[in-house]
């Protein structure tokens, strides 16, 4: 009998498995990643050094015990470098795997500032455990981080490590933090939180160069300013993995395309997670993800002709972690909405409203997120 095959063991790897031995304890599983295969939850790498938690602190169980809870084969630090659609083979170091079903889950990249500068290569991204572990090692006696980047992750990073102690700045061509998911006001309600708290903003201007100054690192700005640390952090998002599906002739846009019982454009492949867009929709965070595992855990433990379980997202709010200054963020639902914010520094509710005054998104800052279940009542479903 073939197995499932699920490449990624991420949140949505391991939870797609998790579901899917719920419903089928006999086919075989296999599962493929290019790291150790610990358990770990990611969000918790934002906010693990201002709690005094260390990297293999986060490891909630080995790749030995999640091989024993999922009764899974795990290959670890393999990389699949071709999928073979004809034959349902995956081909990884010269290794052919024949699968039955094949998931993919391997997340979303970094995006790669093109930079000047003698100094590039040291400039840290933290997308997993791994990364997380350099970037730690790396600290070592480090009083300043540059954070490049003042979306979610710098945001988060920047909360942590300035609580954790260390002197912080942060770039970004925005004028305003969050700028992708607040309207102004409420972004600045995170600036002047975290700017309370230490850090500095360096907003309006991008990052052009990173050079060796002696023991320390320059990022120089491009209004010819420039910014001197012990650390760089690039956090400017991420760009979901196409790369191997679109070597295989998936269907690909912003992420692998699929609808919404989660298959692709080949019917014995299915992506969820980070490098799946959903049905038009990509949200690479993890509500809509164990939303995605859940049910396409059932799906593949049915039989072929079965009708497949189709995924459908509830209101699920974001939670940044500025604990400095909470928020919590439904992005508009539709697009061509309008702001209308309420509210004194730094308590801000900010609600958007479509044509017809109905609720498509709202933002919460402050105090103010103590309304979120108000707000989450009110507002529509992310996919209904």
């Amino acid at each position: 009998m073939d197995p499932i095959i699920i490449v990624g063991t991420g949140l949505a790897g391991y939870g797609t498995a998790r579901e899917f031995r719920k419903h089928d304890k006999e086919r075989p599983l296999v599962l493929i990643t290019r790291d150790d295969g610990a358990n770990y939850y990611k969000p918790d790498l934002s906010e693990a050094h201002a709690k005094e938690a260390e990297p293999d602190d986060l490891i909630k169980k080995d790749v030995d015990a999640m091989a024993e809870e999922l009764d899974a084969t795990i290959h670890t630090h393999r990389q699949v470098e071709s999928i073979d659609r004809e034959n349902r083979q995956v081909v990884l170091n010269g290794d052919t795997f024949t699968y039955h079903k094949l998931v993919l889950a391997f997340g979303a990249d970094p995006i790669v500032l093109k930079l000047a500068g003698d100094a590039t290569e040291s400039i840290h991204k933290v997308n997993n455990l791994s990364d997380y572990r350099a970037f730690r090692a790396n600290l070592g006696e480090a009083k300043h981080v540059a954070i490049l980047g003042a979306g979610l992750i710098g945001c988060e990073f920047a909360n942590d490590l300035v609580k954790a102690g260390y002197e912080v700045s942060v770039a970004d061509p925005a004028d305003w933090p969050l700028s992708q998911l607040l309207p102004k006001a409420c972004g600045q309600a995170v600036q002047h939180g975290l700017a309370r708290a230490g850090v500095h903003w360096h907003l309006g201007h991008a990052a052009t160069g990173v050079h060796h100054a002696n023991k320390e690192l320059q990022i120089l700005l491009d209004n010819d300013e420039s910014i001197r640390a012990d650390a760089v952090l690039s956090a400017v998002g991420l760009r979901a993995g196409i790369d191997l599906a679109e070597k295989a002739g998936l269907e690909i846009d912003k992420g692998i395309v699929v609808d919404r019982t989660l298959v692709t454009s080949d019917p014995n492949i299915y992506a969820l997670g980070d490098c799946a867009e959903v049905d038009g929709q990509w949200r690479p965070y993890v509500g809509p993800l164990m939303q995605c595992a859940r049910t396409l855990g059932k799906t593949l433990a049915g039989a072929d002709g079965d009708t497949a379980g189709q995924v459908k997202y509830p209101t699920l709010p974001i939670i940044v972690k500025t604990h400095v200054c909470p928020v919590v963020v439904l992005p508009p639902v539709e697009s061509g909405g309008q702001w209308e914010i309420e509210g004194d520094m730094p308590d801000f509710e900010a609600r958007c409203m479509s044509e017809d005054g109905r609720l498509i998104g709202f933002a919460l800052t402050g105090e103010a997120t103590n309304k979120r279940r108000d707000y989450i009542k009110e507002a529509p479903p992310l996919m209904a």
